[in-house]
């Protein structure tokens, strides 16, 4: 079935993290380093922040109560105020003759100040950040189909995450579409992968 609405993930889905690592992470990077925490597999730590949201990682590492608390205040309080680019076919993205939602994972001043950088608030009828701790992607799709009166059928999720809307996408009986550009689930065989938005085209109504 053809769709009427699109939700969009951000992070590594719209622009590549490693783009901005630089000036986001150091840090977070050092809090943790000099903490000595995780001294065997900090590189490892590292790579999975620019991939996943911190809760998660720090509850997948075993970062202490104190050190996460730390890592959460240093992020809730982070804003990015520099150049970032999406994706290159981020431009057919605004071609798509669909209702665009865009749900992202993260810290609200942080996750707000990347999307006003990049200027793509209004491409979007919908912008959610979702706070871990409080609420879930999941509980995010339920509400905006609730509310626009949607079907499942109608509706596709697309991001880079398996684990994270994908999967919030299948519990729900919501079509997915596992956005791979930087071949970071390359052991992951979704029922349906793209590396191109261009090819998004096929699942527009009417289109």
């Amino acid at each position: 079935m053809n769709k009427k609405a699109f939700i969009f993930d951000f992070d590594n889905t719209l622009y590549p993290v490693s783009s901005i690592a630089d000036k986001v992470f150091p840090p977070l990077f050092n809090l943790i380093a000099e903490s000595g925490e995780q001294n065997q597999s900090l590189e490892q730590v590292k790579k999975e922040l620019m991939q996943k949201p911190f809760q998660a990682v720090a509850a997948k590492y075993n970062l202490s109560e104190a050190l996460s608390k730390q890592g959460i205040e240093l992020l809730k309080n982070m804003t990015y105020d520099d150049v970032i680019e999406p994706f290159p076919d981020y431009v057919h993205i605004k071609s798509l003759l669909v209702e665009r939602y865009l749900v992202t994972t993260g810290f609200y001043k942080l996750q707000v100040s990347k999307i006003q950088r990049m200027g793509i608030v209004d491409d979007f009828k919908e912008i959610h950040v979702v706070d871990p701790e409080k609420s879930s992607k999941k509980e995010v799709f339920t509400d905006i189909l609730r509310r626009n009166g949607y079907h499942a059928a109608e509706v596709l999720v697309i991001g880079d995450d398996a684990e994270s809307e994908i999967k919030a996408a299948k519990e729900l009986g919501i079509d997915a579409v596992l956005y791979d550009k930087t071949n970071l689930n390359n052991n992951v065989s979704p029922t349906n992968r793209i590396s191109d938005f261009f090819q998004l085209r096929e699942f527009v109504f009417n289109e």
